[in-house]
């Protein structure tokens, strides 16, 4: 049985490093090829697109693919959208892991935003020393605030166009706590910028954060596509392969 599994997250490393350890299973992951040295999951690995959701379906039927697991970054909207089309299109069989939103709790300062532009229309009312963590892609929309200072965080380096006075921070998760409120001290950090993310890698910037009084824009996510069905964990995927192979 071929399970193609969409990945480039720590759910989709570990889905694949479970489903590849079952000789039943013919596991492959695709990535998007957009981090230089990307780590690898076990079973069959693809790097690149696909060619939007047609061409998603073309090899969706080429490599006899009998299962589909998106388990793309929540904010993949654009990747898991083509997903739902191609395996619509095909028949396939899908299912999307999606880890929960983070929730505020009492001391929070959150500020719910759709997204990076509203964020950037909140930065100037709630600080001038923003510590951004939207990723290098993320960063184009700040780059008008010329205002303000940026300590912008990512795996990979950004491109233009940024905000002028940006310090680049080129770090990879997980976290620490005590790093965290390290990091925030020293760079006089007022307001912290990320994305509904979920991840228990990256959540120790919200408790510094909340330690601090520091208030926090949060981007909320995109909903998963109208139909699909989700699980909120590698053991819920499992556990839908399963009953999918029953």
């Amino acid at each position: 049985m071929h399970v193609l599994i969409l990945g480039g997250t720590t759910e989709a490393r570990r889905l694949a490093d479970q489903l590849a350890a079952d000789p039943a299973l013919r596991v492959t992951s695709s990535l998007a090829g957009r981090v230089d040295r990307p780590r690898l999951p076990a079973g069959e690995v693809r790097i690149g697109g696909f060619g939007g959701p047609a061409g998603l379906a073309a090899w969706l039927r080429a490599h006899r693919v009998a299962a589909l697991l998106d388990a793309t970054h929540p904010f993949a909207e654009t990747m898991s959208r083509n997903a739902a089309l191609a395996a619509a299109g095909t028949g396939t069989p899908l299912l999307a892991l999606r880890r929960p939103s983070w929730q505020p709790v009492d001391g929070d300062r959150w500020h719910p935003v759709p997204d990076l532009a509203a964020a950037a229309a909140a930065l100037p009312a709630l600080g001038t020393r923003v510590f951004l963590t939207t990723g290098r892609q993320g960063i184009a929309a700040f780059a008008h605030l010329d205002g303000l200072w940026f300590l912008a965080r990512s795996v990979e380096p950004p491109t233009a166009p940024m905000p002028a006075a940006t310090e680049v921070l080129l770090e990879r998760g997980p976290f620490t706590l005590d790093g965290e409120r390290a990091l925030l001290r020293a760079h006089r950090v007022e307001v912290l910028v990320t994305k509904d993310s979920g991840s228990a890698a990256t959540a120790p910037k919200l408790t510094a954060a909340r330690e601090l009084g520091l208030p926090v824009v949060v981007v909320q996510r995109p909903p998963a596509p109208e139909g699909v069905r989700t699980a909120p964990d590698v053991a819920g995927a499992v556990d839908w392969l399963r009953a999918l192979r029953t």
